[in-house]
């Protein structure tokens, strides 16, 4: 898990905040990529932090979260179940007794 870019980067013919910031993402994912890590989805997630000298406040984070394949280590469930709206599960294969 990664924090998600706060703004976006500046590129050449990319003018709008909208297109630096998708361009910023695609830089992130496409760096993380090269190193074997694949996107799987972005979340938002409740952070309380200091407020001042004894206040707190609750601020929303946003984070990338990416997963690395361990070739047969776990195996990703079948597309028609995450096709139906369930969540991707990683099953872990069977381990022969040692016995």
């Amino acid at each position: 898990m990664i924090p998600a870019p706060r703004k976006g980067l500046k590129a050449k013919g990319v003018k709008t905040p909208e297109d630096r910031f998708a361009h910023a993402l695609q830089e992130l994912i496409n760096s993380e990529a090269k190193q074997g890590w694949r996107f799987l989805r972005a979340e938002t997630l409740p952070s309380e932090e200091r407020s001042g000298f004894r206040g707190k406040k609750l601020v929303e984070r946003s984070v990338l979260v990416f997963c690395k394949d361990q070739g047969s280590a776990a195996t990703p469930v079948a597309p028609a179940a995450v096709s139906a709206g369930h969540e991707p599960v990683l099953v872990a294969p069977e381990r022969p007794d040692s016995a």
